[in-house]
């Protein structure tokens, strides 16, 4: 008998968050959960929470976690895009865990219904949730991407979740022609009158106000975006500063604006989990990257240049593969900068939605 219940207190969330370590212990390798980022936001603690309203749920078979997922009415994004949309976030579940994840997913759905939302997206969302894997299930992504198993696919279906939005994923092998390619391209811009400034040398007291500044105006159109919060940022800066994101990340200025963003960490896969055995492979070790230009500066070659500085800087330190990381399907300005940097898609993901009035 499966029993669907509403998690509280920090046992309990801690339980709920590390029940996906559970999911994937048999993988060859995995990222493990981050208790210490998950588990604020969802006792409203974190700067994710602020405008944000959660409720995690659980179901259990046998007095044990299956299927788990929250709930999420997000503020922010209703106020930017007027649209009706709830979030299913932090989705996963055990094999065979189907009648489970229905019921599951019919409880949030209630909810999400009660809050006033027409619809529940699963895949983007709350700042922090990424599309599904539909492909390549056994390279190990960047942190901070999905790695879901195959099976989940059928679990949201069945659930009455739809096909949304498709996305791609771009990785490069560095070859001499790249790494002078890039040189050209940073040069080039530069000469344009463009300034690259990796946040190292930023003051401290504006990293995280104009990195906030340029990532929503840049970000402000993409599609399902919510706008990040400047304590949002600040706390991601001081997880990944010392893990290298001041040396790679930059801001690009022409003059004293502020006119491009680039969040770059390097691999870091000395945190993942290897099974025995198991070595990983050099497309493995890469990095995350995300990329934005405001309106006024783009088509002048400023996307390509601060990418151009990330690898650069990435080869340097030995790297021989590079990730261009998730773009949507229709995203053609930005597919168009990965074909140039000399990427190729390496895999696809999906984002998922089920509207309740079809149901």
């Amino acid at each position: 008998m499966t029993t669907i219940e509403a998690p509280e207190g920090e046992d309990a969330l801690t339980e709920f968050i590390l029940f996906r370590d559970r999911v994937y212990e048999g993988r060859g390798a995995r990222w493990p959960s981050l208790t210490p980022i998950e588990l604020p936001t969802l006792t409203g603690e974190s700067p994710f929470a602020q405008g944000r309203t959660f409720r995690p749920l659980v179901a259990r078979e046998d007095g044990e976690i299956v299927a788990r997922a929250t709930a999420l009415v997000d503020q922010r994004y209703l106020d930017r895009w007027d649209d009706a949309v709830g979030h299913l976030i932090m989705f996963e579940a055990m094999p065979g865990a189907r009648d489970a994840t229905r019921q599951l997913i019919d409880t949030a759905s209630d909810w999400l219904r009660e809050q006033g939302m027409r619809a529940a997206r699963a895949g983007f969302g709350g700042g922090s949730d990424l599309p599904f894997v539909i492909d390549d299930y056994d390279t190990l992504p960047p942190m901070l991407v999905r790695h879901n198993p195959a099976y989940y696919h059928s679990l949201l279906k069945d659930a009455g979740f739809e096909s949304e939005q498709g996305w791609v994923d771009y990785r490069i092998e560095v070859r001499p022609e790249l790494v002078a390619r890039w040189t050209s391209a940073l040069e080039s811009a530069r000469r344009a009158g463009f300034e690259i400034v990796p946040l190292r040398d930023v003051p401290e007291d504006r990293r995280a106000p104009v990195f906030t500044q340029v990532w929503n105006e840049a970000f402000y159109a993409h599609w399902g975006v919510s706008a990040f919060s400047e304590d949002e940022v600040a706390l991601i800066q001081s997880f990944l500063g010392p893990m290298g994101m001041f040396d790679l990340s930059v801001l690009a200025y022409r003059g004293d604006e502020p006119v491009g963003v680039l969040w770059v960490t390097p691999e870091s896969t000395a945190l993942a989990t290897l099974a025995p055995g198991r070595e990983l492979r050099p497309e493995e070790r890469v990095n995350f990257l995300g990329i934005g230009v405001v309106e006024q500066a783009r088509g002048r070659g400023v996307n390509l240049a601060m990418a151009s500085y990330a690898y650069l800087e990435l080869v340097q330190n030995g790297a021989t593969h590079l990730s261009y990381t998730l773009v949507l399907d229709d995203n053609w300005p930005s597919r168009r900068t990965a074909e140039k940097l000399g990427a190729d898609v390496c895999a696809n993901y999906m984002v998922y939605r089920r509207n309740f009035s079809h149901r």
